[in-house]
């Protein structure tokens, strides 16, 4: 297997990442013991590696750093008479008023036993590593599977090949996670950590920085007012933090002489219908049909096929909160507490023999990754989008989402208009 490693915040797993972590959870599920330590739902990690293949599990499993099988810990802090146990021990004891300080003081003496290598031989403590950035790295970090498999493949000269993370047992009543589904590593605590630990290997390429993947946008309307153009999936919709191609500006290259203004935003992946105003005022009356969700849209999609039958009716309506999930930015997770209500109404239009399904989405608000997460989650549809790498499908290409149509009013004649695109297109 010649080929770069695996760029771990967005990825195809490998064909003998995907067989490994099949071999583990048929062990795990045939094993009473292993199984009550990772059945409440625990995300585990395969490392692929020349001279052999590795696993890991994130955080503890019943309790212990330690289980055969697993790479050890980076730092194993469970001891009970050990400095970290016995500090936590004196903490609880102390007075409200010194405990915070204690725990700061606690927190950034263990970030300084953590210590990793990278690709070029070189060792540095997370907190080090966070601090390069003038950053403070966030509890947990070092826990999660990827830096347990790459620390102990560097400590012992082995080659990192490929590698995936993927969920094990019951899925969290938040964020989105299904027994074999494979899920990136995290950005706010692996983030600045895998970063540093892979200099020195050749890793892919971050498929966000890529040309995307489609043929150009195809305008479908202009006039003086404004601009209909079918977005093609992996394009920004505006300008973004990286000088990757966006819709906007690919629409000011074609109409120099007026202003292009953005009403309303579709994710990178997601491909469809958009508007976009000339001038301000119809910038201005555009946006205050969407605020008021005068807009019709619809969206099509096709969901991956399912572990389980699908159950679900053929028409319904999901409801559920959403709210960022601060340490695994840009996904969205579900809050029963501090989320804002999504709601999307949805129509299954075609089960494929396959297993894969056809669904037509009528999104009655406009949250981030709504439908995203609502195909996806548990409480919704339980099956994620197709190409949808951040909410578990492990297919390749691009996210089968696409914004269908868009029905809204002129914004100088009040005359209705609607565009629809095929879901081929």
């Amino acid at each position: 297997m010649d080929k770069a490693f695996t760029y771990p915040f967005r990825y195809t797993p490998s064909e003998e990442v995907v067989e490994a972590s099949r071999e583990i959870i048929s062990r795990i599920a045939g094993d009473g013991f292993l199984h009550s330590l990772f059945a409440d739902g625990k995300m585990l990690g395969v490392l692929v590696c020349r001279e052999k293949t590795l696993f890991a599990f994130s955080g503890l499993a019943g309790g212990r750093a330690v289980v055969d099988g697993f790479v050890p810990p980076v730092f194993d802090y469970t001891d009970p008479k050990g400095y970290f146990r016995c500090r936590e021990a004196e903490i609880a004891a102390a007075p409200e008023g010194e405990s915070a300080a204690m725990s700061r003081e606690l927190q950034d003496w263990l970030f300084g036993q953590y210590i990793v290598h990278n690709g070029r031989g070189e060792s540095m403590s997370i907190g080090e590593i966070f601090a390069l950035r003038g950053i403070v790295p966030p509890g947990g970090t070092g826990e999660c599977a990827a830096p347990k498999l790459l620390e102990y493949a560097f400590k012992n000269g082995l080659t990192p090949l490929s590698m995936g993370e993927f969920w094990y047992g019951e899925s969290p009543r938040g964020k989105v996670r299904e027994q074999g589904r494979f899920y990136p590593s995290c950005t706010g605590k692996c983030g600045p950590l895998l970063s540093w630990m892979l200099q020195g290997v050749e890793v892919e390429t971050n498929p966000l920085d890529a040309p995307f993947i489609e043929e150009d946008p195809k305008i479908m309307y202009s006039d003086a007012d404004i601009v209909v153009v079918n977005k093609p999936s992996g394009m920004l919709s505006v300008p973004g933090k990286t000088a990757a191609p966006c819709l906007q500006t690919w629409l000011q290259q074609r109409f120099p002489d007026s202003e292009i203004h953005s009403c309303h935003r579709l994710d990178q992946d997601t491909s469809g219908v958009m508007v976009f105003a000339r001038n301000m005022e119809s910038k201005v009356n555009v946006e205050g049909q969407f605020a008021a969700r005068e807009v019709k849209k619809t969206y099509r999609a096709r969901l991956c096929a399912g572990k389980s039958a699908f159950n679900h009716a053929k028409k319904g309506t999901i409801a559920l909160p959403l709210m960022p999930d601060y340490y695994n930015r840009p996904c969205q997770m579900v809050d029963f507490e501090e989320g804002k209500m999504a709601v999307t109404k949805y129509e299954v239009l075609q089960m494929l023999p396959d297993g894969e399904i056809d669904v037509r989405f009528f999104p009655q608000t406009g949250r981030t990754h709504q439908l995203r997460v609502h195909s996806a989650h548990p409480r919704g549809l339980g099956r994620p989008i197709k190409g949808d790498h951040l909410y578990g499908s492990a297919d390749g290409g691009r996210l089968y989402l696409i914004a269908e149509s868009l029905e809204f009013r002129h914004p100088r004649s009040a005359e209705s208009m609607k565009f629809f695109v095929s879901f081929a297109e």
